[in-house]
Parts: C-alpha cells; sequence; structure tokens
C-alpha cells in the first residue's frame, strides 16, 4: 500500500504542477487581449498580482498541504 500511496502523490503533485502551469499561460493570454471596458485595479493589486489572487494562493496552500500530507506519510508509514 505504501507504494500505491507514493505514486498517488506523485500523479497529485503532477496535477497541481500542470494545473499551475496552465494557469500561468491562460492569464497571460487575458492580460495580452486587454478589453477596453476593463477598470482600474487597485494599486496595491498592481504592484503584487501573484500574491493577491486567490487562485494562484489557493495553488500556494494546496501545494503546501500536499507536499505535508507526503511527507508525513513518508514518515509514518513504515517501509
Amino acid at each position: 500500500m505504501t507504494y500505491f500511496t507514493m505514486v498517488l502523490g506523485v500523479i497529485a503533485l503532477l496535477v497541481l504542477i500542470t494545473s499551475l502551469l496552465y494557469t500561468f499561460k491562460v492569464g497571460k493570454l487575458v492580460s495580452e487581449r486587454k478589453a477596453k471596458y476593463d477598470t482600474q485595479l487597485n494599486e496595491k493589486v498592481q504592484d503584487h498580482p501573484y500574491t493577491r489572487n486567490p487562485v494562484f494562493l489557493a495553488y500556494l496552500i494546496a501545494a503546501v498541504i500536499s507536499l505535508a500530507y507526503i511527507f508525513y506519510l513518508a514518515y509514518t508509514i513504515s517501509w
């Protein structure tokens, strides 16, 4: 069962990394196609666009929780 858990952990990390890269790609595409009707963003958000974005914060939190769980399983399960 430990091998299965490790494989699931690696798959989860790959999905997380792929979705993060896809989000960056879509964000770049959207920013390139700025519409004329967009309103001005807050200056704090303009200064820190990634740290103020809840999607990126969710990815960061999910990555930390996933890694913590994987390391927890690695240390608690006897090989």
